[in-house]
């Protein structure tokens, strides 16, 4: 039941509607208890056993006076039955039932009304959180996780949080108050037989509770079974073309129904499980009413009777009334086991820790002067060093390729820079100023970023320019394609700058996806670049023309380029060789072909290839 808890948190801010349900619940559940008491008085009438009140009973605002309210009821029905017979006392009776019936439902729509804004709000506020926290973790978290988890989280465990958990938070707020009521006004009628009731209703309840205990456990397994299988489903449209390429459809398959087989046996289980406290719960309800309905009717037809008959009716009455709320808070306990899990694993990503934070002191940064430095770096992926002690400057206007074999650090020496990753030892400085120190955004507007893997949007190519700065005129636009050369193949969709490129851009070929990407990255017009093997991807054609647009992107800006063609870093104002996270040799193209090191055995293999 904590998890249950954490997830009302959410729906805090709008306890005011939970008051509201409260109190319409309330009024409801007394005209509901009032629609049945009526027939008390008339059944006792209607046998004789209690002959009305002779004199007009006092009323008023206060507890002696609410007591007298049955005898004021019982005097103005003796009144009418008195003056229109007991047809009309039966008459009488109808309308007063009809009456309650309507003010019950009646307020009951407005409870349900205020129950509905505050699930529905609580629920998308806990949306809204899961998906600030995906935007908030570091590039480091989503590289050990699958995408398919998060995406579970986001959709399969907050639908089931919400059906789970917040269809049934009403229970919380109404059933109490129903049995409560229920239970006070059997209490006024029989203590004997409530007392009984409450002797035997527990022990039922144990019985129940036994079998639910495996629920949150088997729950969580399935949902963790389900984001197994969208896992897979994920991973089946982004390689579809592998899969086909290599005639794999038939081992996806057997993947495929693999999980979703063993997400059928959990999911039946569990359901098994859980449908089993509604009938359950029902009968032994019934074997205690039975069991009542002996000692009442005892206490109604033994010598020394303590109760008339319309009072036994009317308690049995109110006792099957009460099951129904008992009935539904059982069914709702075992709902809430089974939204439990799901609520775990969406708690568990929000207690992921972001190591990448902000300082509370944290500095703006509005402009880039003087040079970034990387003074004595070291990095490591859960304790596996992947740089150690780098130390290199990059003064304003220049630019630096790192090159070297896979594996050699340098994309993550490129990822500290923007905070993408923080420095395990040394610091990382623009201007002098750490970039721990500074702010996020503030950091992170100073850069333009293109990488080897075109990251476009489901949407047209001039919001895709646009990215992140909305409102941008039309003119700024055009003019950044045209730097990226990808005016003239815009130009030539079906609907120029507006036509959508599909999900991924995958409407467009991986070179102009690139200079879209290009085209952005000029838009936001960046004093410090880093290009991360932009054009290592690309034909020999498409390879000319983004270079080319690299080339007037990079003038007069600070560039960190990394690439695997070297041919394309040659005009560099310096290079730096990495292996193994270490620079092993720096300097110009020509001053390390002539060193003869690493870097010239590189460039030899790629002539020779």
């Amino acid at each position: 039941m904590r998890n249950f808890f954490r997830v009302l948190r959410f729906a805090r801010p709008y306890r005011g509607y939970a008051v509201l349900n409260v109190a319409f619940n309330l009024v409801s559940t007394v005209f509901h208890l009032a629609s049945l008491l009526v027939f008390i008085p008339f059944l006792n009438l209607l046998f004789g056993q209690a002959p009305p009140p002779t004199a007009r009973p006092a009323i008023g605002w206060t507890a002696e006076g609410f007591s007298r309210m049955p005898d004021y009821f019982n005097w103005l029905m003796g009144g009418y039955i008195a003056d229109h017979g007991q047809v009309g006392g039966l008459i009488f009776i109808c309308v007063v039932v009809a009456l309650c019936f309507l003010l019950k439902n009646l307020f009951r729509y407005f409870a349900l009304w205020a129950i509905g804004i505050l699930r529905n709000r609580a629920v998308r506020d806990l949306r809204n959180t899961l998906y600030d926290k995906v935007l908030e973790l570091p590039l480091q978290y989503y590289s050990g996780e699958r995408k398919g988890h998060i995406i579970a989280r986001l959709t399969n465990d907050v639908q089931e949080v919400e059906f789970s958990i917040m269809n049934y938070i009403e229970m919380v707020f109404r059933e109490p108050i129903t049995i409560l009521l229920s239970l006070a006004i059997m209490i006024g009628i029989s203590p004997t037989l409530t007392l009984i009731a409450l002797l035997l209703l527990p022990v039922s309840g144990l019985i129940i509770g036994r079998i639910g205990k495996s629920l949150k456990k088997e729950g969580l397994r399935a949902q963790r079974k389900s984001a197994d299988l969208l896992s897979t489903v994920e991973e089946t449209l982004t390689g579809m073309r592998v899969i086909k390429a290599f005639n794999a459809d038939d081992a996806m398959r057997r993947r495929f129904q693999r999980e979703n087989d063993m997400l059928n046996r959990l999911n039946v289980f569990t359901l098994r499980r859980r449908d089993l406290a509604s009938p359950l719960s029902e009968f032994m309800g019934a074997l205690v009413m039975v069991t009542l309905v002996y000692f009442g009717g005892s206490l109604v037809i033994g010598k020394e009777a303590s109760l008339t008959g319309g009072e036994f009716i009317g308690y049995i009455i109110l006792f099957s009334q009460l099951l129904a709320p008992a009935k539904s808070f059982t069914t709702g306990y075992y709902w809430i086991r089974k939204g439990g899990a799901s609520a775990e694993r969406i708690f568990e990503l929000l207690a992921v820790e972001n190591r990448v934070k902000e300082r509370p002191d944290a500095k703006p940064i509005n402009g880039f002067q003087d040079r970034i430095e990387f003074r004595d770096v070291s990095f490591a992926y859960d304790e596996q060093p992947v740089l150690n002690g780098i130390s290199l400057v990059v003064p304003k206007g220049r630019s630096v390729a790192l090159v070297g074999t896979s594996g050699g650090g340098k994309t993550t020496l490129a990822g500290l820079l923007p905070r993408f990753f923080d420095v395990t030892q040394g610091e990382v400085l623009i201007d002098g100023h750490d970039v721990r120190g500074l702010r996020i955004k503030d950091l992170r507007a100073l850069m333009g970023i293109v990488t080897q893997d075109s990251i476009l949007f489901n949407d047209t190519v001039a919001n895709n320019i646009a990215f992140g700065k909305p409102g941008v005129p039309e003119a700024d636009i055009r003019q950044a394609a045209n730097v990226a050369n990808a005016h003239g193949f815009i130009t030539q969709l079906e609907n120029g700058y507006q036509t959508g490129i599909g999900d991924g851009g995958n409407r467009l070929s991986g070179g102009q996806k690139q200079r879209v990407a290009i085209a952005r990255a000029v838009l936001k017009n960046p004093p410090i670049l880093i290009l991360d093997e932009a054009t290592s991807a690309l034909d020999t054609e498409s390879e000319r023309l983004v270079q080319d647009a690299l080339f007037r992107m990079m003038e007069g800006r600070t560039s960190l380029v990394i690439a695997h063609r070297l041919s394309t870093i040659q005009h560099c104002d310096e290079i730096c060789v990495l292996q193994a996270g270490r620079i092993v040799e720096r300097g110009t193209h020509a001053e390390l072909t002539t060193l003869g090191g690493v870097y010239k055995r590189l460039c030899d293999m790629q002539t020779f290839g």
